[in-house]
């Protein structure tokens, strides 16, 4: 529970704690330029332990990948980590859980909304709501498992659009003209004419 100066000039933490078995235990971070690194990190552990919401949204970050980056396919967890550590983080880093109000919300939609890709378009609605669902997941694990009172990307609402999925049909005259050229085709043509 303590910030040391390591022999090589840099800093180090020694924290001593109760884990999950509610065993007394002991954790070593090494390697911070600064004190006040230091301190932050030990001030940002004893939190996420106690599971205050205190801690920074970066902090929170860490422990959301902890808790949910084992559960769900690797091709989808990149995804998400990508999406979080481009475009979520450079906002909500530095700001405690408790403190992000859905007005913050809305001026991140705000600066997301401006943002272009590289071609120089605008993000796509589908794309921009990917993104808003990315941070919505976050702070649903927060009200989920930590007790944040409400989820504030709920609150403020989505940015973009679902993926309007049109199902487009054959009319009468179209399917009796793809069923001719099927005919030379009998198992082809029978499985249309069941289907």
């Amino acid at each position: 529970m303590a910030v040391y100066k390591d022999r090589n000039g840099t800093w180090y933490v020694s924290a001593r704690y109760t884990n999950w078995k509610g065993e007394a235990d002991r954790k070593v971070k090494r390697g911070f330029e600064t004190k006040r690194e230091a301190t932050e990190w030990e001030r940002n552990f004893f939190l996420e332990n106690a599971g205050n919401l205190e801690m920074t949204f970066e902090a929170f970050y860490e422990l959301y990948k902890k808790n949910m980056q084992d559960r769900i396919k690797l091709s989808t967890w990149k995804m998400k980590e990508s999406v979080i550590e481009s475009k979520i983080l450079p906002y909500f880093r530095k700001k405690r859980m408790c403190d992000i109000k859905p007005r913050d919300v809305v001026t991140w939609q705000n600066q997301m909304l401006k943002m272009c890709d590289d071609n120089g378009e605008p993000y796509s609605p589908v794309y921009l709501k990917t993104i808003h669902n990315q941070l919505s997941a976050i702070f649903n694990h927060a009200v989920k498992f930590y007790d944040l009172p409400s989820n504030p990307a709920q609150k403020a609402g989505n940015m973009g659009k679902e993926k309007s999925r049109e199902m487009l049909f054959w009319t009468q005259a179209e399917y009796q003209k793809f069923a001719e050229e099927m005919m030379c085709k009998p198992i082809s043509f029978y499985a249309f004419e069941v289907l």
